[in-house]
């Protein structure tokens, strides 16, 4: 069984994957908008978005989906920023960032 400092390490790799994977799917015009650490704040605030929304308690359609408001948690991502003085962040842009973190998780279930 791995110890908690394997895990700690498992999980900074895991969010260095995601931060990676996210920059690669931004578009061109906002590569260089967002720095590494302002992807790893918004992945905490998506992953803490998550947790709290009772999204993952959610029941999944027929099709085995669960219905995710992207547009919902980029405004959120966007207004928890401004609260916490990470800066002005335009839902739109980080629409981008919701959605490759999205297309990160389903690359991971499909491996």
């Amino acid at each position: 069984m791995a110890n908690f400092e394997d895990e700690l390490l498992q999980d900074a790799e895991d969010d260095r994957r995601t931060v990676e994977y996210i920059r690669n799917y931004l578009p061109q015009e906002l590569k260089e908008r967002f720095s590494d650490d302002e992807l790893y704040y918004f992945l905490d605030v998506i992953v803490e978005y998550y947790a709290e929304s009772g999204i993952l308690d959610a029941e999944p359609d027929k099709d085995g989906y669960i219905d995710i408001d992207i547009e919902a948690i980029a405004q959120h991502v966007a207004q928890q920023a401004k609260k916490d003085k990470m800066g002005d962040f335009d839902p739109e842009e980080l629409r981008w960032v919701v959605e490759g973190e999205m297309e990160y998780g389903e690359s991971i279930e499909e491996e």
